[in-house]
């Protein structure tokens, strides 16, 4: 089913969008008039905030900052492993350029915000190594992994990108990589593929960032689109009624295929998700992707956090975060479920618990407990660092 599904999603062309205040369907066009730079996943402000704690010695900026800097992400004789063609297989088997990728993606954007705070030449210039080592090599994504694999990196490589190409400023390889953002990782993964939450909504982040950078709205909106229409078909909320939403087009008919895509889980409550019962680790991944896109909406102008999507976020945080601290109910996947969520929860709980105030008990023990949140070495990286109680 989960093929059938994805085979439907990508040839469902999204025009039919979920709003944003939730339910009712419009076709809208999502991009700012004016793309704010930096401005994917963090502002200039929220870098300067960073950049001031982290010299000030205040927590938990300096504690993630150290952590950051004794990665090896940071380390200034960091090698590139540019691949032409990254194949990746079903759980990365066979992974040829898979890790490598990732990792490359990963520490570009480490070695950039290495540079915000030091404000260290060598740093900037190891980032630009990075991203042009890729970006004169990389022509193709293949085998099953393909299309996580390419949202995954390309979630991270405009991070890196939008600090070095418009704060730093000295690339002259910029417009290449521009290129390949486009001809390489957008082509691959502009059909989306719903074969699961998680892999939709890092398409969707990708997608997203990668129009942030172009400065290309229609790359720009069709991200959005993929985002809300999958945001509500991935977090349950009670008033969507006695089953979750469904994506358009994604060929879920009947009680028995919906709770089948939701991992057999036949009871629903606020904040579980389609993966809560596979595991919490990929329902890490999916929340961490709508934490993510919602948080550069809004750098560009839309602030969906006070929106039914900054409810289903709420909601998810909290219910993971709940069972990731105590046993589960019996109803709950079978009265067992697999912990993990993983380094996800800091843009969220900062967005929705220190700027709009909203009390996060469970999800509040779990971020801070887990303090500093470094990187799941896939596409998540450092957001203690960058969002831990920034005001910004």
């Amino acid at each position: 089913m989960h093929r059938k599904l994805a085979r439907a999603l990508a040839a469902t062309a999204v025009a039919t969008v979920v709003a944003a205040t939730g339910g009712t369907a419009s076709a809208t066009t999502f991009a700012p008039a004016t793309f704010t730079h930096p401005g994917v996943l963090v502002s200039r402000a929220q870098l300067d905030t960073m950049r001031q704690r982290v010299q000030a010695g205040t927590q938990p900026q300096k504690q993630a900052y150290d952590a950051m800097m004794a990665s090896k992400y940071a380390s200034l004789s960091y090698t590139p492993h540019p691949r032409a063609v990254v194949e990746c297989g079903p759980v990365s088997n066979p992974n040829n350029g898979c890790t490598d990728e990732r990792e490359d993606a990963i520490a570009a954007y480490t070695q950039s915000l290495a540079w915000y705070v030091t404000r260290d030449a060598r740093y900037a210039n190891k980032a630009i190594q990075i991203m042009d080592a890729w970006s004169s090599t990389i022509k193709d994504h293949t085998n099953d992994n393909a299309h996580l694999q390419t949202a995954w990196s390309a979630s991270s490589w405009p991070r890196a990108a939008e600090i070095i190409k418009y704060v730093y400023g000295n690339w002259p390889g910029s417009g290449r990589f521009g290129t390949m953002l486009r001809d390489v990782y957008y082509n691959e993964i502009q059909g989306s593929d719903g074969r699961t939450g998680n892999w939709e909504l890092s398409i969707a982040e990708a997608i997203v960032g990668i129009g942030v950078f172009l400065e290309d709205k229609t790359i720009y909106d069709r991200g959005m689109s993929i985002y809300r229409n999958r945001v509500p078909a991935f977090v349950y909320l009670s008033s969507d009624g006695p089953l979750p939403k469904t994506v358009p087009g994604s060929g879920l008919d009947t009680r028995d295929e919906i709770v089948g895509y939701w991992q057999g889980q036949s009871t629903f409550a606020d904040g579980l998700t389609q993966e809560t019962c596979r595991d919490f680790v990929h329902t890490g991944y999916g929340i961490a992707a709508i934490a993510e896109v919602a948080e550069t909406s809004r750098i560009q102008g839309q602030d969906l956090y006070g929106t039914d999507i900054g409810e289903r976020l709420r909601q998810a945080l909290g219910f993971q975060a709940r069972y990731e601290l105590s046993d589960p109910p019996s109803w709950l996947c079978h009265g067992s479920v697999k912990r993990g969520l993983g380094p996800v929860t800091e843009v969220g709980y900062n967005a929705l618990h220190n700027r709009l105030g909203i009390a996060m008990t469970n999800t509040q023990a779990y971020t801070t407990g887990h303090r500093p949140q470094g990187t799941n070495n896939l596409f998540v990286s450092w957001e203690t660092l960058t969002h831990g109680d920034n005001p910004a």
